[in-house]
């Protein structure tokens, strides 16, 4: 079965790629977003792509590279997943972090620090998203986005303390440069 009922911004599953959107189609191939691989082209007569969700039906006006972005956008905020996989340093692997009261009477915490990595993660992906919707957002002035920027880029500065923790550099914080 050749894909030829499949419009722009359709979700897709694709075996061994995982989901993704369609971003472009011409004659032969279906272009197509995925999170984790990037954009990769599918032939039309590819048999294992499945359609998840319909995009825009056949006929219509083709959609300008900002709505484009705009689809993959809210693909990836629905999904909450960070674009690539963020590996904890090596050295960490495996370790605990141990939070000690200054009353020695008192019992300390110990914290993997495989979870308490996820847990900072997690909230550099959601200040991502919050950058992203902040941005996108039409009820806001520039000069308000650009105010709450600034305080999303102090809140990356303050968590810069945690970048030990990231075996990539390019995973770490960034603060304001001065």
């Amino acid at each position: 079965m050749e894909l030829y009922d499949i419009g722009i911004g359709a979700r897709v599953k694709h075996p061994t790629l995982g989901t993704g959107v369609i971003y472009d189609l011409d004659a032969s191939s279906i272009h197509i977003f995925f999170q984790e691989h990037g954009e990769r082209s599918i032939a039309r007569s590819f048999e294992g792509l499945q359609v998840i969700a319909p995009g825009v039906e056949i006929g219509q006006e083709p959609l300008d590279l900002d709505h484009v972005r705009d689809a993959l956008r809210e693909v990836l905020e629905e999904m909450q997943m960070p674009q690539r996989p963020v590996e904890l340093a090596r050295r960490y692997e495996g370790g605990t972090l141990e939070i000690k009261p200054r009353d020695p009477a008192l019992k300390s915490k110990e914290v993997p620090i495989d979870d308490f990595f996820h847990k900072i993660v997690m909230i550099r992906d959601r200040f991502r998203v919050l950058e992203q919707k902040i941005n996108a957002h039409a009820g806001l002035s520039e000069l308000d986005k650009a105010e709450l920027q600034q305080y999303i880029t102090r809140c990356y500065g303050s968590l810069t303390t945690f970048n030990i923790l990231f075996e990539e550099k390019d995973d770490q914080f960034v603060g304001q440069k001065s």
